[in-house]
């Protein structure tokens, strides 16, 4: 029986999970939730998630919702190729990268994108100016890294770049937006600022199957 995956365009949750199957070359059904209809708070996706977010993975009779379990099912259950390490301390040092991401990066960007997109909020300028000098300080960190390395950790793809990548494709995208550039983000070009962090972006963007996660209200 094929894997199901639910998931919204535009997700950086939803993206990881998607990137995680392209990576290990797994067959799926994809079950694409229209947010703007409601198709997250519909009755058959609350007996599935009860929270009402994506990504959803179905398998079998097994269900599983958050992105992170999902890449650790997924991981442990298709082995090749390994995206939690191989060896403990590759394994640890890939766990860090993850919780650096979850603590650091993710509150930071959803202070400067929600306003963005959405339009609310925008009038807390000093909060989003706040917020973009805590992801330029985790992307220069990053960035630092990457001028040694292919790789966040070790010498391939592994679940530290698949969590990561999604954040910084849109941060990318938010700080694009007329609605940013009033608000001396500090942020583009980030070819400029941040190149090895971009030319890490074009080596997943390159990746086998990467086209298929590309969230579809981006083209």
């Amino acid at each position: 029986m094929a894997l199901e995956l639910y998931w919204g365009s535009g997700s950086p949750f939803a993206w990881r999970v998607m990137l995680t199957l392209e990576v290990k070359g797994l067959e799926y059904e994809s079950k694409l939730m229209e947010f703007s209809r409601g198709d997250h708070k519909a009755a058959d996706f609350l007996k599935l998630n009860p929270r009402g977010k994506v990504p959803v993975l179905k398998d079998g009779d097994f269900v599983l919702n958050e992105s992170l379990a999902i890449m650790a099912y997924l991981d442990r259950k298709h082995p090749d190729p390994s995206l939690f390490g191989t060896s403990p301390p590759e394994t640890g040092l890939i766990w860090r990268a993850i919780s650096e991401t979850e603590s650091y990066l993710i509150d930071a960007g959803n202070k400067l994108i929600r306003p963005i997109f959405f339009g609310k909020g925008l009038e807390k300028t000093d909060e989003i100016q706040e917020a973009a000098r805590s992801i330029r300080q985790e992307l220069k960190r990053i960035d630092a890294e990457l001028a040694d390395s292919t790789w966040v950790v070790g010498t391939q793809i592994s679940a530290a770049d698949i969590c990561l990548f999604p954040l910084v494709q849109i941060i990318a995208r938010a700080a694009g937006k007329d609605a940013a550039k009033p608000l001396n983000l500090e942020l583009l070009p980030m070819s400029e600022k941040f190149p090895n962090v971009m030319a890490w972006v074009k080596r997943i963007e390159s990746l086998a199957g990467y086209e298929r996660t590309y969230p579809p209200h981006w083209r």
